[in-house]
């Protein structure tokens, strides 16, 4: 169903809704918090959708986004006064490996240097790309979730893209290279 005005009734429309992105929402929260927390916080979103569903917008994609939105303010809220970038950390166990045609010991490297590499990326930069990789929102969607313009969205992606490859150029390419690594150089990233 791709737009919610459809629906006979507001219990209908919002039971659509649910229906389109309840799945995708829980797995947006659990790579932002802890996954014993998610579903609390994923029915606190819904909860509050069906409060305010007559602000919900009438097309399903930027409702789903709206509602992305929603659980993002709650887990700024929730995450208040602590460090976001471990928060927005992603589980890269998730990560699918037929994507790589590799050996198991370079794929083992590859996920580190990426795991790495992540941990030093920003909050924005973690958030865009988060946005746009793993919850495949287009520019205009994510730039709600974000309360931002579509243009600034874009903007923020390429810097995160730009500064994710810098990392991944520049870091020692083994784990054992990350204890030899002089405090000098980790400055320079």
């Amino acid at each position: 169903m791709s737009h919610l005005s459809r629906a006979p009734d507001r219990a209908d429309a919002f039971r659509s809704l649910y229906e389109a992105a309840y799945t995708d929402l829980l797995r947006f929260v659990q790579r932002r918090t802890e996954p014993a927390s998610a579903e609390d916080v994923v029915a606190e979103a819904f909860l509050i959708v069906w409060k305010r569903f007559s602000e919900a917008p009438a097309n399903e994609s930027d409702a789903r986004a709206w509602l992305f939105g929603i659980a993002r303010n709650l887990l700024l809220n929730a995450h208040r006064g602590e460090r976001r970038r471990q928060a927005l950390g992603v589980r890269l166990a998730e990560t699918t490996t037929d994507a790589f045609n590799a050996s198991h010991a370079e794929l083992v490297d590859h996920l580190i240097d990426l795991s790495r590499a992540w941990q030093l990326l920003s909050e924005a930069h973690q958030e865009a790309l988060g946005l746009a990789v793993f919850e495949n929102l287009a520019a205009p969607q994510a730039a709600k979730v974000l309360g931002i313009s579509p243009v600034a969205f874009r903007l923020r992606l390429t810097r995160a893209r730009r500064a994710l490859r810098l990392l991944l150029d520049h870091l020692p390419h083994h784990a054992s290279d990350t204890s030899a690594a002089s405090p000098e150089k980790a400055a320079t990233l």
